[in-house]
């Protein structure tokens, strides 16, 4: 079974929904999520939040985490699942920030590098991707993290 429908089996079964809060993944959790039929009895929707304006106002990632942390941190992921299953009133969410490439890298947070959150309530674990895959690569391995992640979250 694929993490998404397992994910859709999980939340199922305990009558839990659940939101995204994507920066560098786009989307794709989200799209993956809404690929397995009846997603919609638990999949309430996601932010892609690519800017630092969209975390602040939809997402209510303060403005002292982003200045003190930067958009890739886990402090901002943390507070970017929190704002998701706020906004989008949920009981799960992840959340994913970082830098897909090839451009944007530095040398604290080189290429590569992405914060993974996922939450359920208030129980939320965070982990850092690194090592760069190309910006594709980077980007499918921070979304089967995530996956993997509230999978495991879930059980």
């Amino acid at each position: 079974m694929k993490p998404e429908e397992e994910i859709g089996e999980l939340l199922k079964a305990k009558n839990l929904s659940l939101s995204t809060a994507e920066s560098c993944t786009g989307g794709g959790i989200a799209a993956l999520i809404t690929s397995v039929p009846g997603s919609s009895e638990y999949f309430n929707g996601g932010i892609v939040a690519y800017s630092n304006e969209i975390k602040k106002d939809l997402l209510h990632v303060s403005a002292e985490t982003l200045v003190k942390y930067g958009a890739v941190s886990r402090e901002t992921v943390i507070e970017m699942v929190k704002g998701a299953m706020k906004t989008l009133k949920t009981d799960c969410a992840v959340a994913t920030s970082g830098i897909a490439g090839p451009g944007g890298g530095t040398p604290e947070k080189p290429v590569g590098t992405v914060w993974i959150a996922a939450a359920y309530k208030n129980d939320i674990v965070t982990m850092k991707q690194e090592g760069d895959r190309g910006r594709a690569g980077n980007v499918q391995s921070a979304i089967q993290n995530a996956l993997s992640m509230l999978c495991d979250k879930l059980k």
